[in-house]
């Protein structure tokens, strides 16, 4: 069966969390809640130590947790706390939770680089089915809820004109947010999940003209990554989640460079109009 190879199940795992990641990446990036992307991400690998000591899911675990850290987030932050302080508190203490209670967890094999880097090639059917469930939910709510989320986005009062509710529209991103970090663990691993949520976006807001096609353009790119980076870590040996992020990176960079091109090249015509201008009235 085609789901037998293990590059097949990489490769589509890969694709599933490129798509669910791209409508978050861009709320993200225009929110600019890159940091409460990263703390969320950093409070999974306390949930994965949770739910070994609790014999559970960890997809169960790391979901869990990244909601109460969030919901602690939320409750705290405006309450005599500055939010980047808050959520680096909060990042790097569920962090450091996290790989202590690793420690206390007997009689269980635990290969902590691929909860910290992925292990994709690791991939199995159940957690296939996990993925494409988990990707599934977030594309459905972002649907569902997309041009409110839009909206609160832009404008918290222009949100409430509308009869939107802010607060409800950040739970609904922050469910989706845990939802995407849960299923990007097998992927990137924690430490590179907010890695694979960023690039994509602010690679593809540079050159799209609607929020949608940002959204479009930011799954493309991030399912460039994850193919791309997949190939070359099979290729050269190299660890395939840092390849990934590594590779989006590039794209990153590459489409800077091109669009610094395209406006020098436009800043190079129009002189050379406004001489032709000149020279003809003269």
């Amino acid at each position: 069966m085609i789901f037998d190879d293990f590059l097949v199940r990489a490769t589509l795992a890969g694709v599933g969390v490129a798509l669910a990641a791209a409508p978050l990446g861009c709320l993200v990036v225009w929110r600019r809640m890159a940091f409460f992307g990263d703390a969320t991400a950093h409070a999974a690998i306390l949930g994965v130590a949770l739910a070994l000591l609790l014999s559970t899911s960890i997809f169960a675990g790391v979901l869990v947790v990244s909601l109460l850290m969030a919901t602690i987030v939320s409750l705290l932050s405006g309450k005599g706390y500055a939010m980047d302080t808050l959520l680096g508190v909060m990042a790097h203490s569920s962090l450091a939770l996290g790989l202590v209670a690793v420690s206390f967890v007997s009689g269980v094999r635990i290969d902590l680089m691929a909860y910290l880097f992925g292990d994709i090639l690791a991939v199995g059917k159940a957690d296939l089915a996990v993925i494409w469930g988990g990707a599934a939910l977030v594309m459905a709510l972002m649907g569902w809820r997309w041009s409110r989320l839009l909206t609160a986005t832009l404008n918290a009062d222009l949100a409430h004109a509308s009869g939107i509710d802010p607060q409800r529209e950040q739970l609904i991103l922050t469910l989706s947010l845990a939802i995407v970090v849960a299923v990007a663990l097998k992927v990137v691993g924690v430490l590179l999940i907010a890695a694979l949520l960023i690039i994509p976006a602010a690679t593809a807001r540079t050159f799209s003209r609607t929020p949608e096609a940002m959204v479009v353009a930011a799954a493309l790119v991030g399912m460039t990554a994850a193919v791309g980076g997949l190939q070359t870590a099979y290729w050269f040996d190299t660890p395939t989640g840092p390849t990934i992020v590594s590779l989006a990176a590039a794209l990153f960079a590459l489409a800077g460079v091109i669009a610094n091109a395209r406006r020098l090249l436009w800043r190079v015509m129009a002189s050379r109009a406004g001489r032709r201008d000149a020279s003809g009235r003269a």
